[in-house]
Parts: C-alpha cells; structure tokens; sequence
C-alpha cells in the first residue's frame, strides 16, 4: 500500500471540500441563507444530501461491521430504513415542505412555533436543549469514526485522525454554511454510492463467488446466514429483528432530515429527490451490509468488526482505490458531522437568541453568531469523542433516536391532526426524549434489548395526543391548517 498516493487521494478530497465551503460563503449573509441555503436546492442535491446525513459514519463503518458480526441478520436495518426514507417522501415531505413555506420556517421549532401558535416559546426552549445535547453525542460518534479511519489507513492514531477531520468539517461547515453542507453532501453521497456499488462485488468475487462465501459463512457460524441469527424464531430473535427495523422510523421526522424538505426549491424537486433518495438508500445499505458478510468471510479475525471496509480496501484494492475507499468513509463521517453542527447552531441562533435572548440583532448579525456557535459545539463533540467509549454503531444510534422521538411525533400529529396544541407538542417532545434515554440507562437490558425508538415514539405519540385533547386548539391554527392542506392536495 503506497501511502503517498493515498495521501495524494486525500489531500485532493479535502481540497474540493474547502473549496465547496468557501464557494458557499456568499450566501451565508443571512439566516435563511446560512442555515437554509435561501431554499433553492435542486431535488438530485436534496435526495442525495438526506440520505448521507441520515447514514454517516455508522454506514461505512457501523453497519458493515454489524454485517461482519450478526451476518444475514442485518439485513432488517435495510428494511427499516427502506420503509422509513419511503414513507418519509411519500407522506412527509410535501405537506411539511408546505407548510414550512407558508410560515417562512427557518428550523423546524419554527415551523411549529407558527403552526401551534405556541406565544410562551416553550417548544423553541425544549427544542434547543434536546438538539445540542443529542447532537454533541451524535458529533461525538462521527468524530470517532473519523479517528478510526484516518488510525486504519494512515496509522495516524485515534487522536491524531479525530484531530483531522474535525478541522476540515469546522471549516467549511462554519464558512459555507449550509450551502456548503448540502453540496459536500452530494459529493460525499455519490461517493458513498459508488462505493458501496464496488467494495461488496470485489469482495465477493475474492472470496470465491457467491456460493463459496455463502460455505465460508456457514463453517464460521451457520448463524450468520439465519434471518434471526443467532436468537432464532424466539422472542430475543424477534425483538432484534423489530429493533433494527426501526431504525428507519426516524426517517419520518428527525430535524436534521426535515431541513432538507424545508430547503428544497419546490414540491417538483421534492417529487425528484424522492426518487434518489429511494434508490441511494437501497444501493447504501444493502452494500454495506454485504460488505459486512464478505469480510467475514475473507478476514475471520478482526478484533475491530467496524474496521472491517478499511481493511477490505487497503487488502483488495489498488492504491489508488484505497485512497478512494478511504476518502468515502470520511465522506459519510463528514455528510452527517456537518449538518448535526448546523442543526444546532441553527436551534441555538434561530430559536434561542434571535426569538428570546436578543431579537434587536440584524441577520448578519446573527449568521456571524451562527459560525462562532457552530465551532463551539463542535469543540463540545470532539471533547467527547477524545474521551467516549468507541463503539460506532450503538453509540450513533442512542443519538438518533433521541432526536427522532423527540421531534417525530410531534411534527407527524401537527401535519396530519388538525386538534394537535402547542402543549401536547411540548409535553410530546419532553417524554419523547425522556423516554428514549431512560429506556436506555433503565429498562433496556430487562426487555430483549428492545431498540429505545419504539418507546420513545410510542411515549411521544401518546402523550403529544392525549395532552392535546385535554387542551384547546387555537381556532385561527385549526382554520389555517384546513387551507394549507387544501393547496397540498391541489
């Protein structure tokens, strides 16, 4: 392996990155520019910008290893997520885009804040703290990844690669905004495509073809080719499947994906974007997983299972493409530490400081407050990530599902039921996300390992709907919602 042209490779990508995030600068001078790229995204730019955010890190590196470890078993995070990105463009996306458009919505606090008539800013305040908490974890868990990838290619060390690819994201992130965000996305998010296209076809053919490697599994563990691993049809088997099915159900309202409908130029590129977002989600997971399966196959002993691409590349590939190979797992840490950054910038400036703390400062202003914010909660995550425990996989996914339960809920009942009050939002919100995190710390190990979205969701839906209807819904919201819906089903 010629580590100068992998170097070469990289210093390229990086390249293009910056300059992605200095051509973005120009429309930075506002909010609705900084943290919503003025919405004038084209639909090809927005499919492929939500499904790199969505994946990440814990595609390339996570969900490969989970195809390394449990095998066949995997397969249910593809389901899950094939469904939950589906249902998320057919039933979301317009309606909310919409909706959104119609309020002149910069974040999605916004959105409801209009929508609910919520005056007392209760859902700004709830929403920002749940943000930046989950988001500095999430961050976390991609800059650990980054200093896992730079450590497997370039041996430069876990700090040493997590140092890197903080750097690089700070910079255009804080620079080119969102802009920038979603660009650099659907460059990293072609890569991760063609990626995942390649790297499950060399290594199946390396080991032999399909039917060898399908042998080979069976000798190391015939679990690895059983639908419920190694649980069987049991309850453990079932509860696994149903966990990382629903993995996909934070597809139907995590914020971070919800921007992308809100910064689309129109319902026509909604309509497009859908199409690629099916498509990518498909070729993304199904290839990561396979990847996963073939390593197993071919590299039995890793002690590391989310080390299982890297390796694959640096054996199998050619120096060149293992630069490629090592620039498209930076590609998927970086397309999602970018817009968590934003995200979060965006609740702190947009919902806290603009809305409540100063509302005197002008737009440019605050889009400078924006990027001093966004490299202040980076440094809170890579903080973190120096020191947190460096399981990708488990880690991404207790963030994910904070942030989905969260907001999910409560933006499905404000887009489909009319009675729905800014009282059951914010009681929805704060149970939603309390019940994900005592799930984890509490209850979790007593039933199955039940994936802490599902109690989460349950908790929010039910609470969101339950305080609503003890509560009156502002008539003007109620009369509004019937109009806006009246111009989504035209």
């Amino acid at each position: 392996m010629d580590l100068t042209i992998i170097i070469s490779v990289l210093v390229l990508y990086l390249i293009v990155l910056l300059g992605i995030g200095t051509w973005g600068a120009r429309d930075t001078k506002n909010l609705a520019g900084y943290y919503l790229a003025n919405k004038r995204l084209p639909g090809w730019v927005v499919g492929f910008s939500s499904n790199a955010t969505g994946e990440s890190g814990w595609l390339l590196l996570g969900l490969t290893g989970m195809g390394y470890a449990v095998g066949a078993h995997a397969l249910w995070v593809v389901l899950g997520e094939v469904l939950g990105v589906t249902c998320g463009w057919v039933l979301v996306a317009i309606p909310f885009k919409h909706f959104t458009d119609r309020y002149g919505s910069i974040t999605v606090p916004d959105y409801l804040e209009s929508r609910l008539r919520d005056k007392n800013q209760g859902l700004r305040l709830v929403s920002a703290v749940i943000v930046c908490s989950m988001v500095i974890a999430y961050t976390a868990a991609q800059m650990t990844a980054s200093g896992k990838a730079f450590d497997a290619f370039l041996g430069t060390g876990y700090t040493g690669g997590v140092l890197i690819g903080a750097a690089v994201i700070f910079y255009y992130t804080t620079i080119g905004g969102f802009k920038a965000v979603a660009y650099s996305d659907f460059v990293q998010g072609l890569l991760m495509f063609c990626g995942l296209l390649v790297l499950p076809v060399v290594g199946v053919a390396a080991a032999g073809g399909w039917i060898p490697m399908m042998s080979t599994l069976r000798e190391i563990d015939p679990n690895l080719l059983q639908p419920m691993g190694e649980f069987g049809l049991s309850l453990s088997g079932i509860f696994s499947a149903l966990s990382f099915t629903g993995i996909g159900l934070a597809f139907l309202g995590a914020p971070q994906l919800l921007t992308r409908f809100m910064a689309a130029r129109s319902r026509d590129d909604i309509v497009s974007g859908s199409a690629v977002a099916v498509i990518t989600i498909i070729v993304f997971d199904i290839g990561a997983v396979l990847t996963g399966m073939a390593g197993r196959a071919l590299f039995p002993g890793l002690l590391d299972s989310e080390m299982i691409l890297p390796h694959m590349a640096s054996a199998l590939l050619p120096s060149v493409l293992t630069g490629v190979f090592m620039v498209i797992v930076l590609a998927a840490i970086m397309s999602t530490a970018d817009s968590l950054l934003i995200l979060a910038s965006s609740s702190v400036v947009c919902d806290v400081m603009q809305k409540v703390v100063r509302p005197q400062f002008t737009e440019y202003e605050l889009s400078r407050y924006g990027k001093v914010t966004t490299v202040l909660i980076g440094l809170a995550a890579l903080t973190f990530a120096l020191g947190a425990e460096r399981v990708i996989f488990w880690f991404v996914l207790f963030a994910w599902s904070g942030l989905a339960s969260a907001f999910a809920p409560v933006v499905l009942c404000s887009l489909f039921w009319r009675r729905t009050t800014w009282q059951g939002a914010v009681a929805g919100m704060t149970v939603g996300f309390l019940a994900t995190v005592s799930w984890v710390l509490i209850f979790k190990d007593r039933f199955y390992d039940l994936y802490e979205m599902f109690p989460g969701f349950a908790a929010g839906f039910i609470v969101t709907i339950a305080v609503s209807v003890m509560t009156k819904p502002n008539d003007e919201a109620v009369q509004e919602f019937d109009e806006i819906w009246k111009e989504v089903n035209y």
